[in-house]
């Protein structure tokens, strides 16, 4: 979305199939360079503010690490630290944060919120999720994909079949895989699917993905919608954080869609299993899954922060101002050693 002159990623239906592309290779360009040693001064300067609703550990770990291998700095404004919404409203925050620093990620509860903050915000705001979405999962997601792609296929050739509920991360990913042209699968019991879920409102968005792009979109609760997976993904349970369900709930819901050797075997051969994290062993995933060679889990957290690299560099090198010459730096230096010398400040 656009707000105040200033582009925020808050949802990537606000973006091309060429732009979410141009974000995802520049992670991985990034990625690329740190591995090789070198790593780009391309946040020098400047900072983050991370607002934290919620507890988290990828999010808030990923933007602090890429702050600083970049050469910029974060700080944590977690839960009571800033009067987001209590004695200081939503918008004034966002107008005090857009004079101290350069840009704001802001995970929520209430998905109006970081809205909200972005159309308050003259910075760049970045949704790092809430109730709605999960973008910047989408963007590591995507990053794992891309540099896992099965032999001789293209993005819009393969399936990616989420298992479970429907959570704010499998809406994300249908809606980002049909995006991008993909061929997006729910397999999950009916009251839990992303039509009758909270998560039917991205439900248009959807549909015009797959209209515009050449992407599908499915949902079942036939186990037979697995097959031909060349990934299969998977999320909790019902219910992280204060909604969670009790464990015998859980199970008479969800037991028979965890994602075991069985389901995974009915994807292609070289099948690869994704999953958010954190997840519960035994519940949504068996060890022998998670912890096998068919897993990206640990890759794709690791592009939590090839996906925060990227989209940090995007949305402020995107939207920078010119920056100043080498002489107008010096007359600035000058201007500011003549003023001390003059007030006797050594």
């Amino acid at each position: 979305m656009f707000a105040n002159g200033v582009r925020h990623f808050i949802d990537t239906s606000d973006f091309t199939k060429e732009e979410l592309l141009d974000i995802i290779h520049l992670s991985l360009e990034i990625k690329k360079c740190i591995q090789s040693g070198y790593y780009p001064p391309l946040m020098r300067h400047k900072t983050l503010g991370m607002i934290f609703q919620q507890s988290s550990t990828r999010t808030r770990v990923s933007f602090e690490t890429a702050m600083e291998q970049m050469g910029g700095h974060a700080q944590y404004l977690g839960p009571g630290m800033i009067q987001l919404g209590g004695h200081e409203t939503i918008g004034d925050t966002g107008r005090v944060l857009s004079q101290l620093i350069d840009v704001v990620m802001a995970r929520v509860i209430d998905h109006q919120t970081v809205v909200d903050l972005a159309n308050a915000c003259s910075i760049p705001v970045l949704n790092g999720m809430s109730d709605y979405n999960h973008p910047t999962q989408e963007i590591g997601d995507m990053c794992t994909i891309v540099e896992h792609l099965p032999r001789g296929k293209k993005l819009e050739d393969c399936k990616v079949v989420f298992v479970g509920d429907a959570t704010q991360v499998c809406a994300s990913l249908a809606m980002i895989t049909t995006k991008l042209g993909m061929h997006f699968v729910h397999y999950g019991p009916k009251g839990h699917q992303i039509p009758d879920s909270p998560s039917a409102g991205c439900l248009p968005q959807i549909q015009k993905n797959c209209e515009e792009n050449g992407g599908t979109f499915l949902t079942s609760d036939d186990r037979e919608c697995v097959r031909g997976a060349d990934f299969i993904y998977t999320d909790v349970w019902y219910g992280l954080y204060e909604n969670e369900l009790p464990k015998d709930e859980r199970v008479q819901i969800f037991g028979e869609y965890q994602v075991n050797r069985e389901l995974l075997n009915l994807g292609n051969i070289g099948c690869k299993f994704m999953h958010c994290l954190p997840a519960t062993r035994g519940e949504d995933v068996t060890d022998e899954v998670l912890d096998s060679e068919a897993s990206l889990c640990w890759l794709e957290a690791g592009n939590r922060l090839t996906a925060k690299r990227g989209l940090l560099v995007y949305f402020t090198q995107y939207q920078r101002k010119a920056e100043a010459t080498e002489l107008q730096k010096a007359a600035a230096k000058e201007r500011l050693e003549r003023f001390m010398e003059s007030r006797g400040i050594v």
